[in-house]
């Protein structure tokens, strides 16, 4: 499968709302930042950001031409992915997105983006937990497992 506008929808869908819909509106609503003179922070929050971002149209692509699939548990990759980023860590997607959000933490000094940065990944670990891993071990069964002796869940091992 080539990369698709159904790719596309849910890259902007699930990680876009994550990753930059919700700091948005807690800036807004929270903290007004302003930028006058560019510090460090602001260079590595650039940084971890493009950084994120590029994770995160690596996985978009691999996901549609490896896997077959999109982003979307409602439209799951046909195959297990464990080449690329996946060779490291099992949820580079959301250490992608979570690397956005660090950015943002940085660029913008926020200590809200701290907050809301934990919370993400606690629901991102849930998630990953209680449904994507269960899903993935009925659905590959013995090549999922010996997968997961291999590659480390979030840290590169």
């Amino acid at each position: 499968m080539k990369l698709s506008l159904r790719s596309l929808f849910w890259a902007l869908l699930c990680p876009g709302i994550v990753a930059f819909l919700g700091p948005c509106l807690i800036l807004s609503a929270w903290e007004s930042p302003a930028i006058e003179k560019w510090a460090i922070n602001q260079y590595v929050g650039l940084l971890l950001a493009a950084a994120g971002l590029a994770g995160l149209a690596w996985c978009i692509y691999y996901f549609a031409t490896a896997g077959r699939g999109t982003l979307s548990p409602l439209d799951p990759a046909k195959k297990l992915l464990i080449m690329g980023l996946y060779r490291y860590v099992r949820n580079p997607m959301y250490l992608s997105v979570i690397a956005v959000i660090l950015g943002e933490i940085f660029f913008f000094n926020s200590t809200f983006l701290v907050v809301y940065a934990a919370v993400v990944f606690l629901a991102f670990h849930g998630f990953v937990m209680f449904y994507e891993e269960p899903y993935l071990r009925r659905t590959f069964g013995e090549e999922y497992d010996a997968y997961c002796k291999k590659v480390s869940r979030w840290l590169p091992g």
